[in-house]
């Protein structure tokens, strides 16, 4: 066969349309073909369009791989509109803002295919089509290597992406492809990427590296399946999911990653099955926003190369890990704000430089039938509204096991703590916390060291071995409140040495004997402290509202929420002292409505609000549960119903707190659960008006919204406090506030820097009022850390003052 004809081989047996022989071009070739006709391409370079519109076979000559190149100047080399068969080509485009290989119809089977373009698209595939792609190969340093777009679908074969001036794999607009042992590298975007409602992606033993951006990123209600994959080498995120994305990783490795291994946001879910994440600079796993979740199975995460958690839940956003492996790592699982949860069950935290869980900003942490080993503190539950419970957990070879400060109260039950070096469980400033049958052995300090006067209850526990003594209640000091102080039910020792009286001063401690044979593990109490007792013992509350008031008065800013609490406890105040004095009291709604910026402090006022009333004697308990959308609206009918009425029944004798609200009514709504949970919350509130208040919060417009959408919760409130941003001199406060607690200074001159840094400081929607305070103030820190690392004999000055120049650069 002559170069550059085509030879087109007639498979049928009809003598009347015989159409073997040779031609001159490709169009005259394509034009005599019918079904089932076979086209063998002699070598060479063909200048033109081909469009196949038939179930042709379009093949190179055997044994001559890449000889026939399909180049036209401009437009799209290759169309294919028909379950056609084309094999052995190599095609090359030019066109910027034309794919080189376009699929449009058919189910068509393409092999052996080398593209090599500048072009929109190496291989585009859309509408209708369904072609099988094996062992094709695109170079495409101008545009997207594989685009299959509109619907389309297909199954990839051992196919390789070798470079990409723009996303490797792209997906969008409802189209679903399946990846199968494909590799995907050296693209300038996503190595593989799905965005859109109904797009999905499915791929099965690829391989992605070498990616200038994130190895995945799945977005805008796409959904992907990625089952034994590598992703590594990028030099973005190596998997990212935004805006209720649903990915699902199976026996997958996500290695060698210098930002976050795994980042998810804005509602995004993320399933994760015997899959590895290591060598990752940032976090392993970054959970981010309400409604955001990601669930662990059999997974590890280890081997960080950076100085930030590897699991780091925040924003409101739910993370669960069970039967998992941490090691290795600065921080194991870091969960901060509101609304925040993490779940850990049946899991491994090991080698952790630092804290293994930490648990702040309100936020909550449950772990059940877990391991912590090696690390500088087990579980410090930080400050106010943070909590949640260890349970049946083991801590062994920490400096401490569990810290409890500044007002967190988590409940820890049935966990013992091993070998600590400085206290089994220390709480101070302020934290609580409830401890049930733990034990503490061999500790180089206390076994229980609580100081402060915090209000921690021990109920059963047990301290074997421990240098300093079992337990230790330090005075809070002559400013401390009476009724304040540990309460200690039937708790045990091995030693008495180093059980000493709690403080002199009135101390609520109730002291049940120990069983025969045991040694007492603390003191028998004074009797002036017996009175005090009864308030805790029974559930009453410690303080009255006039102290709950002044450590509202304590917060930063919050002037116009301060006048708001206060003139609701004024009225609640006067119109009890009108009843008692056989007068009409004016009804008051207590239910709230709280708006404002994300780290405005709701959830805090929240919690004192509710202790305001328990002190009133409006509310039994005054405790706080907060939940979100996640925890009241199920997946199918009728769960919604039981999840709220559950809640509400934690809630019973308390204060309720939805945050972000507003998500129970989307503006899309259509067969949403969430008005379900919206009449169940209606009746409850109606049917036990007495018993529990309810606080819905969010953003200002979006909790407007929600309120006239719904006139029937929109009349159970009586009042909207508005939450305002901090400004600059707040935010330094913040800050003022955060030295004074870890014994820095801020030199001369660094409060007007910062003043100016905050001032300046963008104040988009990632903006986080309180909490940017703070993470100034510990970027601070570190970079102050770093300069006087390199004083060879540092004084005093030198360890504590900090200077303009170690604000951190404006984000």
């Amino acid at each position: 066969m002559a170069q550059g004809t085509v030879q087109v081989t007639h498979t049928g047996t009809s003598r009347w349309r015989r159409r073997t022989g040779e031609y001159t071009s490709l169009a005259a070739a394509l034009e005599a073909a019918a079904d089932g006709d076979v086209l063998t391409i002699a070598p060479g370079t063909y200048r033109e369009n081909l469009v196949l519109q038939r179930a042709i076979t379009l093949r190179g000559p055997e044994g001559s791989p890449g000889s026939v190149r399909i180049a036209p100047v401009d437009g799209v080399p290759l169309t294919v509109r028909a379950s056609a068969v084309v094999q052995d080509l190599h095609v090359e485009g030019q066109d910027a803002a034309a794919p080189a290989l376009l699929v449009e119809e058919g189910t068509p089977e393409l092999r052996d295919i080398r593209v090599v373009t500048r072009s929109a698209a190496g291989i585009e595939v859309r509408g209708a089509a369904r072609p099988t792609v094996r062992r094709c190969t695109v170079d495409n340093p101008a545009g997207v290597g594989i685009a299959v777009l509109d619907g389309g679908g297909g199954v990839f074969e051992d196919c390789e992406v070798v470079a990409a001036g723009q996303s490797g794999v792209a997906v969008r607009g409802g189209a679903h492809p399946r990846l199968e042992r494909c590799r995907v590298h050296h693209t300038s975007g996503a190595g593989l990427s799905a965005t859109g409602e109904h797009s999905a992606l499915e791929a099965v033993g690829c391989e992605v590296y070498e990616v200038r951006g994130s190895g995945v990123q799945i977005t805008g209600r796409a959904t992907a399946h990625l089952t034994d994959c590598d992703v590594h080498r990028t030099t973005a995120d190596g998997v990212t999911l935004d805006t209720d994305a649903v990915l699902t990783l199976a026996d997958c490795r996500i290695h060698d990653i210098p930002e976050n291994a795994v980042d998810l946001r804005s509602r995004s879910v993320l399933t994760l099955t015997r899959t590895t994440v290591r060598q990752f600079g940032r976090n392993g796993l970054s959970v981010w926003d309400p409604g955001t979740r990601v669930d662990a199975n059999q997974c590890e995460i280890f081997d960080s190369t950076g100085d930030y958690p590897a699991v780091w839940v925040s924003d409101g956003a739910t993370a669960v890990l069970d039967s998992c492996r941490v090691h290795d790592v600065p921080d194991a699982l870091f969960v901060l704000d509101r609304g925040s949860r993490a779940d850990v069950v049946d899991s491994d935290l090991s080698q952790v430089r630092n804290t293994a869980v930490s648990v702040s900003d309100g936020a909550t942490a449950q772990l059940d039938d877990c391991r912590i080993r090696d690390a500088a503190t087990g579980a410090w539950f930080r400050d106010h509204g943070s909590g949640g419970t260890l349970n049946n957990c083991t801590l062994d070879g920490t400096q401490t096991g569990v810290i409890v400060t500044k007002g967190a109260d988590p409940t820890v039950e049935r966990c013992t703590v091993d070998s600590p070096a400085e206290a089994g469980f220390y709480v101070s400033a302020g934290g609580r916390g409830t401890f049930a049958h733990c034990r503490v052995t061999g500790s180089g300090g206390y076994g229980f060291h609580v100081i402060d006067g915090c209000r921690t209850t021990l109920r059963r526990c047990r301290t074997e071995r421990c240098a300093r003594g079992g337990y230790e209640f330090a005075d809070g000091g002559t400013d401390a409140a009476p009724g304040t102080g540990p309460v200690v039910e039937d708790c045990t020792s091995d030693e008495s040495g180093g059980l000493r009286d709690p403080a002199a001063r009135e101390t609520a401690v109730q002291t049940l004997s120990p069983p025969p044979g045991l040694l007492a593990a603390v003191p028998e109490p004074r009797p002036e402290a017996q009175p005090a007792a009864a308030p805790a013992a029974t559930g009453a509350p410690v303080r009255t509202s006039k102290d709950v008031l002044a450590e509202l008065d304590a917060l930063v800013g919050l002037d116009s929420v301060k006048r708001e609490v206060r003139a609701l406890t004024d009225m609640i105040e006067v119109g009890r002292r009108r009843q008692r004095a056989g007068l009409k009291a004016a009804s008051v709604k207590r239910h709230l409505v709280f708006t404002g910026s994300p780290g405005t402090g709701k959830t805090t006022v929240a919690r004192l609000y509710g202790e305001i009333l328990a002190s009133l004697g409006v509310l039994e308990k005054g405790h706080l549960v907060e939940v979100s959308r996640v925890d009241l609206v199920g997946e199918h009918i009728g769960s919604t119903a039981i999840r709220t009425q559950e809640a509400f029944q934690r809630a019973h004798g308390g204060v309720l707190f939805i945050d972000e609200a507003y998500a129970l009514s989307p503006e899309d709504a259509g067969r949403d659960f969430g008005k379900e949970a919206i009449d169940t919350l209606v009746k409850l509130m109606e049917d036990h008006r007495d018993a529990v208040v309810v606080i819905v919060a969010g953003y200002t417009a979006e909790m407007e919204r929600f309120l006239s959408v719904n006139p029937g919760v929109a009349s159970r409130f009586s009042r909207t406090i508005t939450f305002s941003d901090y400004g600059p001199e707040e935010l330094l406060r913040i800050v003022e506030q955060q030295a004074e607690e870890h014994e820095y200074r801020l030199a001369p001159g660094t409060g007007e820097a910062l003043l100016k840094y905050f001032t300046a400081i963008p104040k988009g929607a990632a903006f986080g009022n309180g909490r940017t305070a703070r993470q100034t103030f510990e970027a601070m820190v570190e970079r102050h850390a770093g300069r006087v690392a390199q004083v060879a004999e540092p004084s005093t000055d030198d360890l504590t003052l900090l200077y303009p120049e170690d604000l951190p650069e404006l984000p």
